[in-house]
């Protein structure tokens, strides 16, 4: 199961809808990718399993800023 270990993010379940509506089964599984940050209370780098939307923010902010943000310690994450 791909999981995202900053912003939790999990496979959804839904329905695939073919034009004559019918509905049949299906996962939506978030876009996950391995990724390594620099984290400079540890001095060193990390490889962390992330979203591509928590990699945007992530860029945009900080990974200190967006762990406060979503309450999470370091800790947490590694």
């Amino acid at each position: 199961m791909a999981k995202c270990k900053l912003s939790g993010r999990k496979p959804r379940s839904g329905h695939n809808v073919s034009f004559s509506q019918r509905k049949t089964k299906r996962v939506f599984k978030p876009n996950v990718q391995k990724k390594t940050i620099f984290v400079p209370e540890l001095g060193r780098s990390v490889r962390i399993n992330m979203s591509t939307r928590a990699m945007r923010t992530v860029d945009k902010i900080g990974l200190t800023p967006y762990l406060k943000k979503q309450r999470l310690r370091l800790q947490d994450i590694l």
